[in-house]
């Protein structure tokens, strides 16, 4: 049996232990999108790629759970915005430019929600999830909740320690800006637009106004690639929880990660449900104002954001 076979096998049952009340049918779509239109690039996988191509897909099922799956189309799409929108990066720079342009009245999600329409209708990548989706499934309610889960992955895959979404903003507010949107004086537009985003002097700095830079991000890191940045800070972030906090911390990050809530984190480390929160508190802590100083900051964040859990 072909390695895609044998994680399409996988997946089929997982996700009958997961979502034993979805149809064949849906489960059979939600495991022909995890896997791809691109059966092939399986074919050849050393194990750690495998490795690293198993933990994209589980990375992606995680946010389709977590977040949309089981949600009616309105509270699902109004999850994404208020996860995009919690990241401190994009919020800031949308605060800024509305602040500078001369129409206040626009709030962070009104901004957010013209940038992601724009990536939906304009973006390669978006155009070609959206075509694969239809592919997959005829159920509307599902065609939803697959694509906001795309759209959430690719808005938070890392370039330079930055998440795409920060550069689709940029593109949006250059075309904005041409098409006199935004009415933002032209002195502060181009101060606004060329701001430096990268704060890890060891990394260097990248221009918003680096487009060939971005757009070589762009083509050369896949989905893959993405997953092993993810999976290296997640090592190094369990390794430095069992040197801080001890192993109970290092076992909660994995439990986190698989999907877990806080519920049944307790139940599995065998502790009282309030000692799990106040522990996760401290985590939290220590990720954002310690570890991810250091180390791809956005990414570490979006993991312990405010998303909803539910028990894995």
């Amino acid at each position: 049996m072909v390695l895609a076979e044998v994680l399409a096998t996988e997946w089929r049952s997982r996700l009958e232990a997961d979502s034993p009340t979805h149809s064949a049918a849906t489960r059979e779509s939600i495991v022909r999108w995890l896997m791809g239109d691109n059966l092939s690039r399986f074919d050849d996988l050393t194990p750690t790629s495998r490795q690293v191509a198993e933990q994209a897909m589980d990375y992606r099922y995680r946010i389709l759970r977590q977040r949309y799956l089981d949600f009616g189309p309105e509270r699902a799409y109004k999850s994404l915005i208020q996860r995009l929108s919690s990241l401190f990066l994009i919020r800031n720079k949308i605060r800024t430019w509305i602040a500078l342009s001369r129409d206040r009245q626009r709030t962070v999600v009104d901004v957010l929600q013209e940038v992601i329409q724009e990536l939906l209708q304009t973006d390669n990548y978006m155009q070609q999830q959206i075509l694969w989706i239809s592919k997959c499934t005829q159920d509307e309610r599902l065609r939803n909740a697959l694509l906001l889960a795309s759209t959430e992955e690719y808005c938070l895959r890392p370039i330079r320690n930055q998440p795409l979404l920060s550069y689709r903003f940029v593109n949006y507010l250059r075309r904005s800006q041409r098409g006199g949107m935004t009415q933002v004086p032209a002195q502060e537009f181009i101060r606004l637009v060329s701001e430096e985003i990268s704060p890890d002097e060891s990394e260097g700095s990248i221009s918003l106004l680096d487009s060939q830079a971005v757009a070589q991000y762009q083509d050369a890191q896949s989905a893959e690639e993405q997953q092993e940045l993810r999976a290296a800070v997640c090592q190094r972030f369990e390794a430095y929880l069992l040197d801080k906090l001890g192993s109970t911390a290092a076992e909660w990050l994995r439990l986190y990660l698989q999907g877990r809530s806080q519920e049944a984190i307790a139940e599995a480390l065998d502790m009282p449900v309030r000692q799990v929160y106040r522990l996760r508190e401290k985590i939290n802590y220590h990720a954002v104002r310690v570890f991810a100083s250091k180390s791809q900051q956005e990414l570490v964040v979006a993991w312990l954001g405010n998303a909803p859990e539910r028990d894995g």
